[in-house]
C-alpha cells in the first residue's frame, strides 16, 4: 500500500467508524455486528501505527465511545470508564499472558468473568445510600440516569452491613433478560410499535426513557463487576467482589480464579458452549489480573487497562442463499420485511427466515436479489442478516427495491417522520389489517372470544360475513352452520380444513354473547387504537369512564392523564376522527358491548394496602375468579401476574400452576385458599 492509498484508507475507516459509533451510541441502532466493527477498528489502529503522519485529530481510535446524548444531566466520571482491549483468538490471549509475565516477573492469578451484553453503569454510594448512577457515555462523562436505575430491583438503594466505605463507586452492566425482552417485544407489536432488534438495544432505550415507571416495567437486571479507586478494603479484585456481594450488590457466581492461561482458556471454551443456556446475553469473557498491587504495577494505556482483556465470542454465522423477501402487514399497517432463505443449520436449529426490520437496514446491507448472505443468531433472539458475500454476486445482480405499495391491498405506503417503518394507510380496506384487528379484538386479554381462534376469523372474513368487530354480533346460527374452507399455508405442503359444525357454531355464539360482559377497559383495549395497550386502556377507562367522554376529549386534556404522552394522545384523536370507527362503536353499543364503566370500584378497606397478590388456578367459573381479583383491589391490594420476591401471598384454586407453586415454595411465599382469603378480609 502506498502512502497515498494509506492516507485515503485511514480517512475512509475513520468516517465509517465514526458513523457506526454514532449509530450505536446515539441512535441505538447499530448496522453491523460487533465482530465487523472490531475488524474495522483493528485495521485503522494498524495503519495509524504504520503511518502516524496521517492520523486525524478526531481519530476514533482515541475515543472510548461515541457522541454524548444530552437528554440527561452530564456527569464527569471520577475515574474514567475505559474500554477493554478485545481479542477473538486464543493465540492473542497467550500473547497477553506473556506480556503480563514479562512485566511482572512473578506468579499471576487471573479472574475470569462473563462479559454481559448490556449497558455499562457507574454506581456511587455515600454512607451506604445510592446517590448517583451514570452511564459510560464517552468514558470521560456520561448521563445521570439515577431515577431510572433506582427502579431496577437487583440494584440496592442502600447497602447492607456496616463495613462498606463511606464513599463507594462500583461498576456494573445493566441488561434485559430474554424473558423480559420477549414480553416487551410482544407488547410493542401488540400496540403497533416496531420491536427492538436485540436485548442490548432494548436496555439502552429503556434507560433513556423519561418516565421512570415505564423503565420499571421493562424488568431490567444488573450485575456488578468492578470497584475502581485507591482505598479498597481488600487486596484482590475477587475478594472485593465477594465483599460487595455481602453489601447487597448482585455479583455473578460464574467467576473463576485461574492460576495460568490454560485455566482461562478452559473457562472460555466451556462458556462458548454454555452461553446458550443462560437466560440473558453474553458476548465473551473478561480476563483480569486478580492482585490489585499487580494491577497498579501494570497500569494503563491511553484507553484501556493493561491488566485486563476481553475475549469476544464469534457469533455463529452461516452463509445461505436469499430466495426472496416477503413483506408482512401488521394490524396497524406497519410493514415488516422478512428474508426467505435456503434452509440452513444455525445454532442447532434450521433457519428458513430472517428479520430485515426496515428499508434502512436493507439499504445499509446493500442486498441484491439472489445474494449469498451471512446470517447470525449469536445474542439475537431472532436470526438476522448481517452481511453479504459479494464474491458470489453476478454482474447482472439487481438491488432490492423496497416495496412502495402495500403487498396486500396495493395502497401506496407512507412513512411518518422519525419512524423507521413504512405503513399502509388503508386501515379500513386492507385485508391483512382488518383480519389483524379482528384477531386482536377476540384475543384473550381483549374480548376473550377464544372459540373464534385457529383460523376461523379468516374464514368469516373470506366469506364476507365479518369486516369489523361489530359484525361479529350480527352472526347467527344459520349464517355459520356448514361453513368450510381448505387453506394451504405459503411454503407448506399440508392443507388445513376449517369446518363450522353444530358444536362449533354453538361455542362461537356463546363466546360472542359472553363478551358482552367484558368490562369497558378491556373493550377499549380490544378496539386496537395504536399505542393503547392493556395498561393505557385501563388508565383511560378509569379517567374517562365512558367511550363518549373519551372521544370528546381534547389533546390538552388527554396529555394530562397519567402515562398518556403526546404520541398516544394524537393516536387517540386520530382514531376517533374516523367516521368508520365511530360507526363501529355505535354498532357495538347496540349489540350490548360495555361502552362505559358500570360501577365505581369503591375502596372497602386498606387491609391489603401495599400488598402484591397472585391469583392462580381454577375457581370454578371465570366470574368467581374475577370476584376474587376485584376484592383484592377493593381492599387496597394489587393483582400481580407472576410470583416474585415482592409477592405477599398467593391465592390458589384447583390445578395451580406448578411453576408458580414451586417458585412460591422456593421464596417462602404463603399459598392460601379462597376460603382463607375471605376469612382474612372478614376479620
Amino acid at each position: 500500500m502506498s502512502p497515498e492509498q494509506a492516507k485515503k484508507r485511514i480517512e475512509e475507516l475513520s468516517a465509517q467508524i465514526n458513523r457506526h459509533n454514532y449509530n450505536y451510541y446515539v441512535l441505538d441502532s447499530p448496522t453491523i455486528s460487533d465482530f465487523d466493527f472490531d475488524m474495522l477498528l483493528e485495521e485503522l489502529i494498524r495503519l495509524e501505527k504504520q503511518y502516524p503522519e496521517f492520523v486525524l485529530p478526531d481519530t476514533p481510535t482515541q475515543r472510548v465511545g461515541g457522541e454524548i446524548t444530552r437528554e440527561f444531566q452530564q456527569v464527569i466520571h471520577r475515574y474514567p470508564m475505559l474500554s477493554l482491549g478485545n481479542t477473538y483468538s486464543e493465540e492473542e490471549l497467550r500473547d497477553f499472558d506473556n506480556r503480563i509475565q514479562k512485566l511482572l516477573n512473578e506468579p499471576v492469578e487471573y479472574i475470569c468473568e462473563l462479559k454481559y451484553d448490556g449497558v455499562s453503569i457507574s454506581l456511587t454510594y455515600e454512607n451506604g445510600l445510592l446517590i448517583r448512577a451514570v452511564t459510560r457515555g464517552d468514558g470521560v462523562q456520561g448521563d445521570d440516569i439515577t431515577v431510572n436505575v433506582k427502579t431496577i430491583k437487583s440494584i440496592p438503594l442502600r447497602l447492607s452491613g456496616s463495613d462498606y466505605p463511606d464513599d463507594l463507586e462500583i461498576r456494573g452492566e445493566i441488561f434485559m433478560p430474554h424473558k423480559s425482552f420477549e414480553m416487551l417485544n410482544a407488547e410493542r407489536i401488540e400496540i403497533g410499535e416496531s420491536p427492538f432488534a436485540n436485548p442490548r438495544n432494548a436496555t439502552s432505550g429503556s434507560l433513556k426513557l423519561q418516565d421512570s415507571s415505564e423503565t420499571a416495567s421493562r424488568q431490567l437486571d444488573c450485575y456488578s463487576y468492578y470497584l475502581p479507586g485507591e482505598n479498597l478494603p481488600l487486596p484482590t479484585h475477587y475478594e472485593n467482589l465477594m465483599k460487595a456481594r455481602q453489601w447487597g450488590l448482585k455479583i455473578s457466581s460464574n467467576i473463576a480464579r485461574c492460576s495460568n492461561i490454560d485455566g482461562v482458556l478452559t473457562f472460555i471454551r466451556d462458556w462458548d458452549k454454555g452461553r446458550e443456556e443462560l437466560p440473558f446475553d453474553i458476548d465473551g469473557v473478561v480476563i483480569k489480573v486478580n492482585d490489585l498491587r499487580q494491577q497498579r504495577m501494570l497500569g494503563y494505556t491511553a484507553k484501556s487497562p493493561r491488566w485486563a482483556i476481553a475475549y469476544k465470542f464469534k457469533a455463529e454465522r452461516v452463509a445461505t442463499r436469499l430466495l426472496s423477501i416477503s413483506y408482512q402487514v401488521g394490524r396497524t399497517g406497519s410493514i415488516t420485511p422478512v428474508a426467505n432463505l435456503e434452509p440452513v443449520l444455525l445454532a442447532g436449529t434450521v433457519v428458513k427466515r430472517a428479520s430485515l426490520h426496515n428499508a434502512d437496514i436493507i439499504a445499509a446491507l446493500d442486498i441484491c436479489e439472489d445474494d449469498m448472505v451471512f446470517v447470525e443468531k449469536g445474542g439475537e433472539i431472532i436470526p438476522k442478516i448481517v452481511g453479504v458475500d459479494t464474491n458470489f454476486r453476478t454482474k447482472d445482480s439487481k438491488p432490492i427495491i423496497y416495496v412502495t405499495h402495500c403487498p396486500d391491498c396495493g395502497t401506496k405506503l407512507i412513512r411518518f417522520e422519525g419512524e423507521a417503518n413504512h405503513y399502509c394507510p388503508n386501515e379500513d380496506g386492507c385485508p391483512q389489517q382488518i383480519k389483524g384487528k379482528l384477531e386482536h379484538f377476540i384475543s384473550r386479554k381483549a374480548m376473550n372470544i377464544d372459540s373464534l381462534g385457529e383460523g376461523k376469523i379468516e374464514l368469516l372474513y373470506d366469506k364476507e360475513l365479518v369486516k369489523n368487530p361489530a359484525d361479529l354480533y350480527a352472526l347467527t346460527h344459520d349464517k355459520l352452520l356448514g361453513l368450510e374452507k381448505i387453506y394451504k399455508s405459503v411454503g407448506e405442503k399440508k392443507e388445513k380444513k376449517i369446518s363450522f359444525r353444530e358444536k362449533t357454531v354453538e361455542n362461537i355464539l356463546k363466546g360472542i354473547q359472553n363478551s358482552q360482559n367484558v368490562p369497558f377497559s378491556r373493550v377499549l383495549y380490544a378496539l386496537g387504537i395504536r399505542y393503547v395497550g392493556e395498561t393505557v386502556a385501563k388508565k383511560l377507562s378509569i379517567h374517562y369512564r365512558s367511550v363518549d367522554k373519551l372521544k370528546n376529549a381534547t389533546f390538552e386534556e388527554l396529555v394530562l392523564v397519567d402515562e398518556i404522552g403526546e404520541k398516544i394522545a394524537q393516536s387517540i384523536l386520530q382514531w376517533f376522527s374516523s367516521r368508520n370507527n365511530l360507526l363501529i362503536i355505535e354498532n357495538l353499543r347496540k349489540a350490548g358491548v360495555q361502552m362505559e364503566m358500570k360501577e365505581i370500584q369503591t375502596l372497602l378497606s386498606d387491609k391489603l394496602k401495599g400488598q402484591s397478590i397472585v391469583v392462580s388456578g381454577n375457581f370454578g367459573t371465570p366470574a368467581r375468579r374475577k370476584k376474587i381479583e376485584l376484592l383484592i383491589e377493593q381492599h387496597g391490594g394489587k393483582n400481580a401476574g407472576s410470583v416474585n420476591s415482592k409477592t405477599t401471598f398467593v391465592i390458589a384454586g384447583e390445578n395451580m400452576g406448578p411453576e408458580k407453586r414451586k417458585k412460591s415454595n422456593d421464596l417462602g411465599i404463603p399459598v392460601i385458599s379462597e376460603q382463607e382469603f375471605l376469612q382474612m378480609l372478614s376479620t
